[in-house]
C-alpha cells in the first residue's frame, strides 16, 4: 500500500523554497526563535530531515536543538536538498510502516509520524520568512493540519521548555495567524 505523503512533501518544498530566496548576507538575521539566526533555523529543519532519515533506518537520532547551524556546513541550499534526498531515499515502504515512539500516544508507524511531522518544517518556514523578509503566507490546508497536531503535542512540548506559551490573537484573525499564536509566536 503507497503511503500518501503530499502534505509532508509539499512542506518541505515550502522550506526549500524559502531557503532559496534568502540572500547570502541573510543567514545571520536573527529569527522569531529566541537565540537563533536564519542558518539556525534551516539547519534545524535540515537537522530534522536527518533525524527522518534515521528513525526510517533504526539510526540514532540526532539531536537538532543543539548547534543547529552544524547540519548545514557549507552552502545552505546544498545542505538542505543533499539531506532531504537522502532521507527521501530512506522512506521505502517497509520504513513507512515502522513503528516509532510518538511520546503519550505510544508507537505510530512512521508514516502517521510524518503527517505530524508537517507542524515542524510549516512553522519554521514562517520563522524563516520573518527573519528575512520573504512572504510568509502558509498553505491554508498544511495550516489546518499542522493546527489540529500542534494541539496534540503542544502540552509536554511546553513543559519540557520548548514552546513558548500561547499569545492571544486578535479578533477575526485566520488560521494561520491562531496557529501562529497558539505556538506563542506573532
Amino acid at each position: 500500500m503507497a503511503q500518501n505523503l503530499s502534505g509532508y512533501h509539499r512542506a518541505l518544498d515550502l522550506f526549500e523554497g524559502l531557503v532559496a530566496g534568502v540572500s547570502p548576507d541573510g543567514w545571520d538575521a536573527p529569527s522569531p526563535c529566541a537565540g537563533w539566526t536564519a542558518l539556525d533555523v534551516a539547519g534545524h529543519v535540515t537537522g530534522g530531515q536527518h533525524l527522518v532519515q534515521a528513525l526510517a533506518t533504526g539510526e540514532p537520532v540526532p539531536d537538532i536543538g543543539r548547534d543547529p547551524a552544524r547540519f548545514v556546513p557549507d552552502e545552505v541550499l546544498m545542505s538542505w536538498r543533499a539531506a532531504r534526498k537522502e532521507c527521501a531515499a530512506a522512506l521505502t515502504p517497509d520504513a513507512l510502516r515502522t513503528p516509532i515512539p510518538f511520546g503519550a500516544l505510544g508507537h505510530l508507524p512512521l508514516a502517521d509520524y510524518l503527517e505530524a511531522y508537517i507542524l515542524e518544517p510549516l512553522v519554521h518556514s514562517w520563522d524563516l520568512a520573518q527573519a528575512t523578509n520573504q512572504p510568509s503566507h502558509l498553505d491554508p490546508d498544511l495550516v489546518h493540519h499542522a493546527f489540529a497536531t500542534a494541539q496534540v503535542v503542544s502540552a509536554p512540548l511546553r513543559a519540557k521548555g520548548l514552546l513558548a506559551a500561547p499569545l492571544q490573537p486578535p479578533t477575526g484573525a485566520t488560521e494561520q495567524t491562531r496557529l501562529l499564536a497558539f505556538l506563542g509566536r506573532c
